[in-house]
């Protein structure tokens, strides 16, 4: 499999391109790759190009053929809202949902969450999970950079949302609601007016009822995933498959 590195945007066809050092690190020290060898680079915003190292010392630089309009997003444009998991638990989270093809993820504080994240400590996680998520991309496959949004309380974002009556929302409920098979005929109408679907997923402890009522009141529906309950780093990653499966995507 040849290698695929993202590097800032804008790469120029036929150009050559100086890796960033953390990149060449990995190419030269972990991946031991050496001049003459090819590797893929895409910027984020969408295609890729096929290249070879022609300089491999303190200076890693990469000639580029010509660009190539290779995309492999999920027809869902579907946004997770996941409520802060404990641990390390959102790397795993971040990480699979881009190779599952979410288009954006939005970290929520709820009341039941475990883990409280504000200020300075609240951006650098931000900023990690941007990295675990572009990481995610070299390995799926993808050309395109998903959002990792800032860390909002729930309320401050459910009342910031816009009022879009063609978005399908969605929120996962252990026993309660429609099953993803129930949402095939409703998807086929959304994705037709290429409307976004939104999944809200809440921590370990569940929403509480106050919180539940704030997201129906907002157009959420409950979403089941069957009669068993799943922790919250597995519940939204299922769901994820699930429609992806259903719409043709997996």
């Amino acid at each position: 499999m040849i290698p695929r590195f993202c590097c800032p945007p804008p790469l120029v066809p036929r150009s050559l391109v100086e890796l960033p050092p953390a990149t060449s690190h990995h190419a030269l020290r972990v991946l031991r790759l050496g001049v003459g060898d090819a590797l893929t680079l895409f910027d984020g915003t969408g295609g890729e190009y096929p290249g070879r190292i022609v300089e491999a010392g303190r200076i890693v630089r990469v000639q580029l053929a010509e660009w190539r309009d290779i995309e492999r997003e999920s027809p869902l444009q579907l946004i997770l809202a996941q409520a802060l998991p404990a641990g390390d638990k959102m790397d795993w989270v971040v990480q699979k949902a881009v190779e599952l093809g979410v288009a954006r993820i939005q970290p929520l504080s709820a009341m039941r969450s475990v883990v409280k994240l504000s200020g300075e400590r609240a951006a650098r996680r931000v900023e990690h999970w941007r990295q675990v998520a572009l990481a995610a991309c070299e390995q799926c496959g993808r050309n395109r950079l998903p959002e990792i949004a800032p860390i909002l309380d729930l309320r401050q974002w459910l009342g910031g949302l816009a009022q879009d009556n063609g978005m399908l929302r969605l929120l996962l409920v252990p026993g309660a609601g429609r099953r993803p098979r129930e949402l095939v005929g409703e998807l086929a109408s959304k994705l037709a007016d290429e409307s976004r679907m939104t999944m809200l997923v809440g921590p370990e402890g569940g929403w509480s009822d106050d919180e539940a009522n704030a997201a129906r009141a907002a157009g959420f529906s409950g979403l089941t995933l069957g009669p068993r309950i799943l922790r919250t780093e597995t519940a939204g990653l299922a769901a994820l498959a699930a429609l992806g499966a259903l719409h043709g995507d997996l």
